[in-house]
């Protein structure tokens, strides 16, 4: 199983990048959410330079914020200086379309997308809301086409899993592996911490390092339609959400997203979502997270995506690797 690493995008994902490949990850990914970081493409570009190795790449990338030609150019370009190590994912962009007040993407726009994506990279002409077009790009502006781009789909549920299956070269999933057998390549991002002996699970340091994933879970229970009454402190998340008028919900829902607590995280950490933790992260002792490594891998995820979370992004990288190792040696 590859070890990777996942970073909400930020002025400082290049050097976490460069030092993700110190360290030996096999790939990086950045969040595509403009509306809390910067640009996925220049942050990614700014990490080629930075690095050798290291395999680079977006995830997921949000179809609704850019024009397929947008992102064909920064695939392009980023092959170009990363030769060999570029790989996108792509997905509704459910969190990434709701933190700026819209709908995720249907599957049948994502379909065509990807599938124009694709097409553009091969050099071809295509036919995109009633207009033709093919990249222009002379010598020196991107690669020759055809341009190969490994290209992931973040997928749940038949309809998803069809289109992952027909257009993608492997799967991003968020835990369930039910189809692994499906795909040669299935990645799984995963938040979470490795605990000091005896460290308790709301420690300063536990909610600055898997706090940020373990909200997440109560994020997605809300957007989903779940029963947050059923988690722990999930009543207090939703009273301090349900606050908000309908139309500006998703300014604190999505606040912190990923890097942080919201006001209504912060309610419900002090009310004991803590407890949650176990089962929302990948957090416990290195013999803990070790076990559940190896159980992840024979589920048949091939690619495990670390997002670390808090002040000492190094160390966690650190912290978390020597585990994954441990419980595959061949890594």
């Amino acid at each position: 199983m590859k070890i990777s690493a996942h970073f909400a995008t930020s002025l400082d994902s290049p050097a976490h990048i460069a030092v993700a490949e110190q360290l030996g990850y096999d790939r990086a990914w950045l969040h595509d959410a403009p509306h809390q970081g910067p640009d996925v493409w220049m942050m990614l570009a700014l990490a080629a330079v930075r690095t050798e190795r290291i395999g680079l790449g977006p995830a997921v990338l949000v179809p609704a914020l850019r024009h397929p030609m947008v992102n064909v150019a920064g695939a392009a370009g980023l092959s170009a200086m990363a030769p060999g190590r570029v790989a996108v994912a792509f997905g509704t962009g459910h969190s990434g379309a709701r933190a700026i007040g819209a709908k995720a993407a249907t599957w049948t726009y994502l379909t065509d997308y990807v599938r124009t994506f694709r097409a553009l990279l091969r050099g071809e002409t295509v036919d995109w809301n009633g207009h033709r077009m093919r990249m222009l790009h002379p010598e020196g502006h991107a690669p020759r086409r055809p341009i190969d781009v490994p290209v992931l789909i973040s997928a749940y549920g038949p309809k998803g899993l069809g289109v992952a299956k027909e257009l993608g070269d492997g799967l991003f999933t968020k835990g369930d592996t039910g189809s692994a057998e499906d795909f040669t390549w299935v990645s799984m991002p995963a938040h979470g911490t490795v605990l000091d002996p005896g460290e308790a699970l709301d420690s300063p340091r536990v909610a600055a390092a898997a706090g940020p994933g373990n909200a997440l879970a109560y994020h997605s229970a809300y957007e989903f339609g779940g029963d947050l009454t059923a988690m722990p402190a999930g009543r207090v998340w939703l009273d301090a959400i349900n606050q908000v008028p309908e139309a500006d919900r998703h300014f604190v829902i999505f606040d912190q997203h990923l890097v942080g607590f919201s006001e209504a995280d912060r309610a419900a950490w002090e009310a004991g979502s803590w407890a949650a933790i176990p089962a929302t992260t990948l957090t416990g002792t290195a013999d803990e997270l070790a076990r559940r490594l190896v159980a992840i891998e024979r589920g048949g995820v091939t690619e495990i995506i670390y997002q670390p979370t808090g002040p000492d992004i190094a160390a966690e990288l650190s912290a978390f690797i020597a585990v994954a190792k441990q419980a595959s040696p061949d890594n």
